[in-house]
């Protein structure tokens, strides 16, 4: 059993770590660079240990900073959370040579499925169904070139250690490609540290469906149902919900099945999340995240599991609490990640919380570390708060969250909240059927439509001056 778990990491998903420790009697940890001094998360662990300054490079991401911590600390395990060290498999070796406990997966498999060349080459031989693509790096445009007439136009070229759509390009010809290929290099090195890319068939109008899953060290591997992330901007998640409405029980269960069998074959443990292209009734795996997902709250309170306790409970060496049978879908739930930016150009929004008021009510929950007062950094992800309702069905859930939207206020600075208001109208919306694109191409057409209408608002005038000369 744990007596003290370091949290590393900062913000909503910190201060989720210590609701989780709390219940389970383990004493928290909180690491934290100067800029986040008067954080929630800060002032609800057990101690505190500031790392460093403001900048993540220095703070967050300084491994030797945070095993200093731990180690001085007395901490038994070190929880990651989502971005940062959660899914760098030298850090998890590093606390492992400390005697501390890594709460995650193997860095075996940190590394075998975090590199996207070798996790696509790792899903083939597991059994798990691939976009067509190539079989591994691309070192040249001739052989991007040969790829793309292999699999056929239009194609799609990623960094090999990317994500969040950094090093993606996408072509409908050769000269595109030949266009693309060197800037999604470069984009990789610059963000990635690594220029490798690979190349994929680029799927036109697909959902994004995710499977949730958590293995422990005896292992058995249990899949917690399937999300729907296609709601999204620029490869960024705006609105998730689980379960998937459109896809039939039987695809769910067929999918997940191929999930857990793939895990207990790489004897996978701990959480983890396999990311799935769906079009035309097919499912593509895209990529694994080897950590929790910021979404993992609509799993949660559609399958009444904690994963954050079942993390730690893995980590101790306890086997799963639950089995297969038992995780059963009890309602529908839904995410709204609120951001800290301007709705209309989505520019990052940071400055004082004059006011919060945070929604409530039967089905709402509230995840977020904002009080009055507080002063949102400018240097890290501009995500504030993640609102999550649930309902019996899909359309209460949505009745629910556009209403707990209403109530919620963020005085003192712009939030997403407006957008997510009006997209929770849409018809694309409420039948379930937007595809990963539609987000772009809607906000798109209503800037379009919104720059036809100021420059129809602005004929009149130049008319009028043309007049009086």
């Amino acid at each position: 059993m744990f007596k003290k778990i370091l949290i590393a990491n900062r913000g909503e998903i910190a201060l989720r770590v210590i609701r989780a420790c709390r219940e389970m009697g383990i004493k928290t940890v909180a690491v934290h660079s100067t800029a986040d001094n008067d954080a929630m998360y800060v002032k609800m662990a057990d101690e505190s240990v500031c790392i460093g300054p403001a900048s993540s490079a220095e703070s967050y991401l300084k491994k030797s900073a945070i095993i200093s911590a731990a180690v001085v600390t007395n901490a038994d395990a070190v929880h990651p959370g989502y971005g940062f060290l959660s899914e760098n498999a030298e850090f998890a070796e590093m606390l492992e040579a400390h005697g501390i406990e890594f709460i995650g997966p193997t860095p075996e498999h940190i590394r075998r499925m975090g590199d996207k060349v070798e996790a696509k080459r790792t899903a083939i031989e597991l059994g798990i169904p691939v976009v067509p693509g190539s079989k591994g790096a691309l070192d040249t445009i001739t052989d991007a070139l040969k790829t793309a007439k292999e699999i056929g136009y239009p194609v799609i070229v990623k960094a090999a250690s990317g994500g969040g759509g950094r090093g993606m390009k996408i072509a409908f010809n050769d000269e595109e490609l030949k266009a693309q290929f060197p800037i999604a290099r470069s984009e990789a090195k610059v963000a990635f540290g690594d220029d490798r890319v690979y190349m994929e068939k680029y799927l036109v109008n697909p959902k994004h469906i995710e499977i949730q899953l958590i293995g422990d060290k005896f292992g058995n591997v249990v899949t917690i149902g399937e999300r729907d992330c296609s709601m999204q901007r620029k490869n960024q998640k705006i609105i998730e919900e689980a379960p998937a409405s459109i896809l039939t029980k039987k695809q769910s269960q067929d999918i997940q099945n191929i999930v857990r069998n793939a895990m207990e074959k790489l004897k996978y443990r701990g959480a983890g999340t396999i990311e799935f292209l769906f079009e035309n009734g097919k499912f593509y795996f895209m990529e694994m995240n080897t950590r929790l997902q910021v979404e993992h709250p609509v799993t949660e309170q559609v399958y009444g599991v904690d994963l954050v306790q079942e993390q730690i409970r893995v980590a101790e060496g306890h086997k799963l609490s639950f089995k297969q049978e038992d995780i059963v879908p009890h309602c529908h739930a839904l995410e709204c990640r609120i951001n800290a930016e301007d709705p209309e150009t989505f520019v990052p929004f940071p400055g004082t919380v004059k006011y919060y008021h945070a929604p409530g009510g039967l089905g709402v929950r509230v995840d977020s570390g904002l009080y009055a007062g507080y002063k949102i950094p400018s240097c890290y992800d501009s995500m504030i708060a993640k609102v999550i309702t649930f309902a019996l069905t899909r359309d209460e859930a949505i009745t629910k969250m556009y209403y707990a939207l209403s109530e919620m206020i963020v005085d003192g600075v712009k939030t997403s909240i407006p957008l997510q208001q009006e997209l929770l109208k849409q018809p694309a919306f409420l039948d379930g059927t937007y595809p990963i694109h539609w987000l772009q191409d809607y906000i798109q057409a209503k800037n379009e439509a919104k720059e036809k209408v100021e420059v129809q608002d602005d004929e009149p005038h130049k008319a009028k001056k043309k007049k009086s000369k």
